[in-house]
């Protein structure tokens, strides 16, 4: 899987939003705190905003807050609203694949490839995140041989 940077900055973005002290942030220094792009991250938000995760005022105290509560938002919520759904192929869902021959088997794979990936980022909150209490499954997984190692392409 691949993680875009417009996912990465999302979920900080949010993380940033959820550790804040009661009132708005402004989206230039949630920039600055995360070391992102400004305009990038502006977009970013403004895509939240419309999906109901964050609201926003303009103006001298104006900036972004959590329109929710930071315990009710996965990074699988994050990764939908930003992106789309965590795996498909070339765009299809992969439920409606349907693979001839030899490679019959191969939607299995892509299911359980989905599968695993929500099992991980819909128990992750953002309130999880930021208060730096993740779920036992991400320690778990963390401490399985060879979680740390990236595999080079052979």
């Amino acid at each position: 899987m691949r993680i875009s940077a417009r996912v990465d900055y999302a979920v900080r973005a949010l993380v940033e939003l959820a550790a804040a002290e009661k009132g708005p942030v402004k989206g230039d220094v949630i920039a600055a705190r995360q070391g992102v792009p400004v305009n990038f991250l502006e977009n970013i938000l403004g895509d939240l905003r419309r999906a109901g995760v964050v609201a926003s005022q303009r103006g001298a105290v104006g900036g972004y807050w959590l329109a929710v509560p930071a315990e009710s938002v996965s990074v699988a919520d994050v990764i939908r609203t930003v992106e789309g759904p965590l795996a498909d192929v070339r765009g299809e869902a992969i439920e409606e694949l349907d693979y001839p021959g030899a490679a019959a088997s191969l939607r299995d794979v892509w299911v359980a490839t989905r599968a695993s990936l929500r099992c991980v980022l819909e128990q992750v909150t953002i309130a999880d995140v930021a208060g730096g209490q993740l779920p036992e499954v991400v320690g778990r997984l963390n401490e399985t041989a060879g979680a740390w190692v990236r595999r080079p392409i052979s």
